[in-house]
Parts: structure tokens; C-alpha cells; sequence
């Protein structure tokens, strides 16, 4: 197999196991009626389930990244994926509050290698005018899985038992392995040799890089409306529009049906502005300007006359979330050293799931005090712009470390 099928298989898996990734993560929000009826689970229970898996994998996005910078993306993804997969298949077995937060913490510590591994293959394995597109692809997968899990699972679960889709679900991650086994051999990095993986991080030149609290911060403001919306937006539909399980799936997937489009896009507008003249700083930062400007009518949905209007105002939202968000990758894996760029990614990705854990937990508050979802829809929307003026600060301007 030649190279460039090499590196077209490698971004075919890396696609499929995040989809995987959010297909995984995602049965328990769509399963959440039939979970609080069976065992009697109150909003702030669900919300403590929620919080424990962001609170896990930002811990372990603190050394993730590093991880995936050491053993290479190869081993670190294998064993990511298939220990995710079993967790999602414990699930099934759990019974108590305590039970679902164990299955939920192991899920969310190995699912962490997912984004820092994609980050990396892109910066390694691509040149620079291919990068934002397969990263825009990649951040695709996520949407790909929200939505076909919505479709697929309410009906599966009645059908076969709300345990049988956890096991379905988790057992495709064994036979991913399987192909990503089989497929990855001789992968070559596009510049060369890949730097000494066990070379020592120089956390002191990471940590005092600009370029590294832009991507921190970056991740920080945006991705908190990202987990926020993940994690409740099949309840919002049910409390809202008093939708059942057998009915919000369809909103549901027209939603990150958007957001699918909206990687997509920020893969496609970049190197357009490139092609068209525009240096790295004006084009990246515009589409993000773009992105942060779209997302601001998302309280809107909550005024809605029906559940397939919010779902359009909401996909908007996600849009422009997952555009924004494809911007803030191809950033790192641009202007990062490649070295360290799954170790940034990853440093990026404990703010960001901290500040999901916190707007998981404000939602259970909300709810539970009749404060409804306009505080974290208001929150949301106005995230982008800030996001865009913290990485204007930290890098006026955004220079490529490597092409």
C-alpha cells in the first residue's frame, strides 16, 4: 500500500473510532427516561453522573496528551479504544447511582486518548494544506455519532432492553481494534523520522509557550457548551416540548446533524482564505470570528414554537460550535511544536472538560431550582467571542511552527 492510502486509511479509522467515542458516551443521555423510571433517579443524580465522567477526563487529559507523545499514537489508541469499550459494555451490568459513576469514570479516562491521538496524526502524518480538512473531518465523527445514535438506540433499547444497547455499543470498539491493528502498519511520519518519544517533556518551555494557554483558554470558553449541550440535550427536548424517548431522537439527530456540517465547513473555509491570499493569522482568526458571531442566538431555541425549530436554532449553535472548534485544532496542530502538540491538545482538554463538569453541574442546579436551561443557553452563546479575544491576546499573531 502506498502512501498516501496509508495516510487516507489512518484518517478513515481515526474517524470511525471517535464516532465510536460519542456513540459510547452518548447511550446514557438518550437512555435517561428510561433509567430515571427504572431506578428512580432524580435530575441531580443524573447531573452527578455527568460531572464525575467530565471531572475524570479532564484528570486524565492531564497527562494523556503526554502519554499519547510517548508510546506514539499506534499503542495509545489500540489500548484507548478497547478499554473504553468495555467500559461502556459494564453498563449494562451496573444498578445503583455508585455503579453508573464507576462504569462512567473508567469510559471517560480511556476515551480521553481520542482527540490528543487525531491532533497528532494530522501534525505528523499530513502535510499542512491537507490538515484542517482531516481535522475538520475528524471533528465530524463526533456529530456522526450523535446522530446516528439518537435514530438507533431509543428504539433498540425498547426493543431489546436498555442493557443490549450498551453491549452492542461497546462490543463495536473490539472489532475497531481489530482493523486498527491491521491497518496502521508502516505508517510514515510526512517530515521524517518522528521526534525521540522518549525524549523528556520540557514542561517549563511548555508551560511558559503563549501558544499553549491560547489553545487552554480556547478550550476552556467553548467546549463548556459543547459537553453542556452533549450531555442534556435529549432531556431539553423531553422537558421543554414534553417529548418521550420514542420521539426526541429525531430533533436530536437533525441537531448534530449541523454540527456534522459545521467541521466540515471550517475543514473546506481555511485553506479557501489561504488559497485566496490571506496569511495563517487572518484566515484562522476569521473563521473563528465567523463561528463566535453565529452561535449567539442559541437562547432562542427556548422561546420556540416547536421542537424542530429549537433543533434548528440549536444546530446552529453546534455549527458554529464544531467550526470554531476545528479552527482551535488546526491551530495546535500548526503553530505547536510537534513534538508536544498531543501534550498541549491534552493540557487544552482538562480545561475544557472542567469547565463542561461545572456547566453539567450549574444545569442539575438549575433544573432542580426551576431556573429551567436560559442561564446555560445565555452562557453558551456569548463563550465564542470571549474565546476568540483570550486567543488574540496570548497570540496577536499566528505563526506556522511547522509545514
Amino acid at each position: 500500500m502506498d502512501a498516501a492510502r496509508r495516510r487516507s486509511l489512518l484518517i478513515a479509522l481515526l474517524f470511525v473510532a471517535i464516532a465510536l467515542n460519542y456513540v459510547d458516551r452518548q447511550v446514557l443521555a438518550l437512555l435517561k427516561p428510561t433509567l430515571e423510571a427504572r431506578f428512580g433517579w432524580s435530575d441531580t443524580d443524573f447531573a452527578k453522573i455527568g460531572t464525575a465522567f467530565q471531572v475524570t477526563a479532564a484528570v486524565t487529559y492531564a497527562f494523556i496528551g503526554w502519554f499519547v507523545d510517548r508510546v506514539g499514537v499506534r499503542r495509545a489508541l489500540g489500548w484507548g479504544v478497547g478499554v473504553w469499550s468495555a467500559a461502556g459494555i459494564a453498563h449494562a451490568f451496573a444498578a445503583t447511582v455508585s455503579q453508573f459513576i464507576a462504569a462512567r469514570v473508567v469510559l471517560a479516562a480511556a476515551e480521553t486518548v481520542g482527540t490528543p491521538a487525531a491532533v497528532k496524526s494530522a501534525a505528523t502524518y499530513l502535510p499542512v494544506e491537507q490538515r484542517s480538512f482531516a481535522l475538520g473531518l475528524g471533528n465530524t465523527a463526533p456529530n456522526i455519532g450523535a446522530i446516528v445514535t439518537p435514530l438507533l438506540i431509543p428504539p433498540f433499547a425498547l426493543a431489546f432492553g436498555w442493557r443490549a444497547a450498551f453491549i452492542v455499543t461497546g462490543g463495536l470498539g473490539f472489532i475497531w481494534v481489530i482493523a486498527w491493528i491491521a491497518g496502521t502498519r508502516g505508517l510514515v511520519p510526512i517530515d521524517g523520522p518522528e521526534p525521540d518519544a522518549r525524549a523528556p517533556t520540557d514542561w517549563t518551555a511548555l508551560f511558559a509557550d503563549r501558544r499553549t494557554w491560547a489553545i487552554v483558554g480556547a478550550k476552556l470558553f467553548s467546549d463548556l457548551g459543547w459537553f453542556f449541550l452533549l450531555f442534556f440535550l435529549p432531556d431539553f427536548f423531553a422537558k421543554v416540548f414534553h417529548m418521550t424517548q420514542s420521539t426526541l431522537g429525531g430533533p436530536t439527530a437533525l441537531a448534530y446533524s449541523f454540527a456534522a456540517a459545521g467541521a466540515l465547513s471550517s475543514g473546506l473555509v481555511f485553506p479557501a482564505l489561504l488559497a485566496r491570499g490571506w496569511n495563517m493569522n487572518r484566515a484562522r482568526k476569521t473563521s473563528m470570528l465567523f463561528y463566535a458571531l453565529l452561535i449567539l442566538p442559541l437562547p432562542l431555541a427556548i422561546v420556540a414554537p416547536g421542537p424542530w425549530m429549537a433543533a434548528v436554532i440549536i444546530g446552529i449553535g453546534l455549527f458554529a460550535h464544531q467550526g470554531f472548534s476545528t479552527n482551535v485544532f488546526g491551530l495546535a496542530a500548526d503553530a505547536v511544536p510537534v513534538a508536544r502538540v498531543a501534550t498541549v491538545v491534552g493540557v487544552g482538554a482538562v480545561a475544557g472538560n472542567l469547565s463542561g463538569a461545572a456547566m453539567i453541574a450549574f444545569a442539575g442546579w438549575s433544573l432542580a431550582h426551576g431556573h429551567g436551561y436560559w442561564p446555560m443557553l445565555g452562557i453558551v452563546a456569548g463563550a465564542y467571542l470571549v474565546a476568540l479575544a483570550w486567543i488574540q491576546l496570548c497570540v496577536p499573531v499566528i505563526r506556522a511552527e511547522h509545514a
